[in-house]
């Protein structure tokens, strides 16, 4: 049996995967915000709601928003801000008495899709988090890379390629929480969508009720959600020169915008060296659960 837990900003999810993949045990509890020791009591207390329901006794796999540094062994670049600087997959080891896999949530998506998801059977998949903030997420072979800096995929605090006027306008009035300006985040997060339709319309919508009002065909809002479509285009044209993956999977809440995966496709070939791009873009087929099934799949058979 497979454990899986997802560590995020609000709840901390476990998961209990059959060796098929068949899922055997889910359960959420609220995350103790602020408080590591609370954090890891949490995380056994699902370990072990998860065991005893089964039955049986499992690996563990850990998803966190954020990476550990090969150099220190300590959490680095979480915006769960507790983590940092924290040996987080020593303590669990400890007070779990066995070895516990952790790996960046986004590479947990890949390791999902990759594995049993949108991306099966494939060899390079690079997996995007495009919800509240910005992450991506490789998976080579069915395994998560981190890269020897930890940072594979971090792919969200790179700048967004290919600036127009506006666009340079908006990077020096919407910096980005990382201390820079012009980050892919500011720009194609959910976040970023919904601040770039308030600058064009003056009103402040979840990105819910701008995609309502494009769908109704609000003229402002359909602006909104071409300019958007331009930058992923942009954004991902960006990764595919570099990693040219087999599978690109959209996760986050805006990969429930349907339309992104009829109009993106023809708008990266516009930015893809040479102009040929035939690389896939899905959904991610594990939807809000691929993270935490992604963690378990941490321990492969």
């Amino acid at each position: 049996m497979r454990i899986g837990i997802d560590l995020g900003g609000t709840k901390t999810e476990v998961i209990a995967l059959g060796d098929g993949g068949e899922q055997l045990y889910r359960h959420r509890l609220p995350t103790p915000r602020d408080d590591y020791s609370q954090t890891v009591e949490t995380i056994a207390r699902l370990v072990a709601m998860a065991e005893q329901e089964t039955g049986a006794t499992g690996t563990v796999g850990i998803g966190i928003p954020g990476s550990l540094s090969p150099a220190t062994g300590r959490v680095k670049n979480a915006n769960s801000t507790w983590l940092n600087g924290q040996p987080f997959d020593k303590d669990l080891s400890r007070r779990l008495d066995r070895e516990v896999r952790l790996a960046n949530d986004a590479n947990c998506l890949a390791v999902s899709e990759a594995v049993d998801g949108a991306a099966s059977g494939v060899q390079t998949v690079f997996a995007v988090i495009i919800g509240t903030g910005c992450g991506a997420g490789v998976a080579l072979g069915g395994r998560a890379h981190a890269g020897c800096n930890g940072t594979a995929g971090e792919w969200g605090h790179n700048p967004l390629p290919w600036m127009d006027e506006d666009e340079l306008r908006y990077r020096e009035e919407v910096p980005c929480y990382c201390g820079r300006q012009g980050c892919i985040e500011t720009f194609i997060s959910g976040t970023g969508f919904a601040t770039d339709y308030r600058r064009l319309s003056g009103q402040d919508l979840k990105g819910s009720e701008i995609i309502r009002l494009a769908e109704a065909q609000n003229p402002v809002a359909e602006l909104a959600l071409g300019r958007y479509e331009l930058r992923l285009a942009k954004s991902l044209a960006h990764v595919i020169n570099i990693l040219d993956p087999d599978v690109i999977v959209l996760g986050g809440g805006m990969s429930n915008v349907d339309r992104l995966y009829k109009t993106v496709p023809p708008l990266v070939k516009n930015f893809v060296f040479g102009g040929e791009c035939e690389t896939p873009i899905r959904k991610a087929a594990h939807g809000d659960s691929s993270g935490v099934r992604g963690a378990a799949w941490l321990w492969p058979a």
